[in-house]
């Protein structure tokens, strides 16, 4: 039986937007090969369907591609140089669908989802990572939303008008810092209004559980993973965890290397023992109902034995080796993201 995998995190739109090409779409939907992503691989790779981020860099950072590597802090991206950015990234979303109808659907709605795996059609969330491009009245994110947004993680590890992210560090706790400004409470306000996913996994710790005192919706970690197992402030501490599990929220496990490893480095392992380990945890605190898979394909290196998309399925046989179920498979490959999103946006 071939599982699909639907995944909470991928980089590949600001893959694409760095090209500066006027062929990057046409590179996605036919198979450029770079990086983690393109259309075919992800057919190949039973890849059915994510959360595609606007993701908008600094200009000025550059983070070293070293084995050891910690990424250093990074800079601050201001309202207005934001917006362009995420324009450019959003349009690359909506001209893949236009241009490749019967391969790659944009969903605003479990319904929607649903339907387009059952044509074989990739389904594609439009998420944004880190709200640079959202000002502080939230005139922005009514027009987002109607071009069809419906995840949003307020900050990334970096501050902005809505609160600190967690910056990469190892060893650290996640908390380091002060959480959500008033902006940022009125942001999330606003987004259980609307119906947009609020994605927790660069917050730092007070931002979290300002969410969890806010927000109305369950608590979702798009791409995090266990800091008792990897002790870099990205990851979750086995309290947020049990929160998302009480809410009845998700977190995705993260690829990166530099999350996974008990060291925090990012060269690869040997097997991917430690990615099963993170598994195992996240549902003893979150429950086997809250984790999923969370890849940042695009955005990290990964295990060696995934490589890119077409790798999923030996992360699936490593499930099975391990002694998972095709019923608990289903749940982590897909099921309960289908899930969690019926309980954020309804059906």
């Amino acid at each position: 039986m071939t599982i699909p995998v639907f995944d909470g995190h991928n980089d590949v739109l600001l893959r694409l937007w760095q090209k500066k090409s006027e062929g990057a779409v046409q590179d996605f939907i036919r198979g450029d090969g770079q990086g983690h992503l393109d259309l075919p691989r992800m057919r190949k790779g039973g890849f059915a369907g994510g959360f595609f981020a606007v993701f908008v860099p600094n200009p000025h950072d550059a983070l070293p591609d070293e084995d050891d590597m910690n990424p250093p802090p990074a800079g601050e991206v201001k309202t207005n140089a934001a917006f362009a950015p995420t324009l450019g990234m959003a349009s690359l979303l909506l001209r893949i669908a236009r241009e490749a109808p019967d391969q790659f659907r944009i969903c605003t709605t479990a319904s929607d989802i649903r339907k387009a795996m059952a044509d074989g059609v990739v389904a594609a969330i439009f998420h944004i990572e880190g709200a640079e491009a959202i000002d502080a009245d939230l005139q922005s994110l009514d027009v987002l939303h109607a071009a069809g947004l419906r995840s949003l993680g307020p900050v990334w590890s970096r501050p902005n008008i809505f609160g600190e992210g967690v910056p990469f560090r190892f060893p650290s706790s996640p908390d380091t810092g002060p959480g959500l400004t008033d902006a940022g409470k009125a942001l999330v306000k606003r987004c259980n209004e609307l119906g947009i996913l609020v994605d927790l996994s660069h917050l730092n710790e007070k931002g979290f559980w300002d969410v969890a005192d806010l927000s109305t919706a369950p608590l979702v970690a798009t791409h995090s993973n266990a800091h008792a197992l990897c002790g870099s402030s990205r990851n979750l501490t086995d309290e947020q965890l049990q929160a998302i599990g009480k809410t009845k929220g998700m977190v995705g496990l993260n690829y990166a290397n530099g999350f996974l490893r008990a060291d925090g480095k990012w060269a690869s392992e040997n097997g991917l023992d430690s990615m099963l380990r993170h598994l195992d945890h996240m549902m003893k605190h979150a429950g086997e109902d809250h984790v999923g898979l969370g890849s940042d394909f695009d955005g990290a290196r990964i295990p060696a034995q995934i490589g890119d998309v077409t790798g999923l399925p030996n992360l699936i046989a490593a499930m099975k080796a391990h002694g998972y179920g095709d019923e608990l498979i289903e749940k982590l490959a897909w099921k309960n993201w289908l899930g969690v999103l019926e309980r954020t946006w309804g059906e």
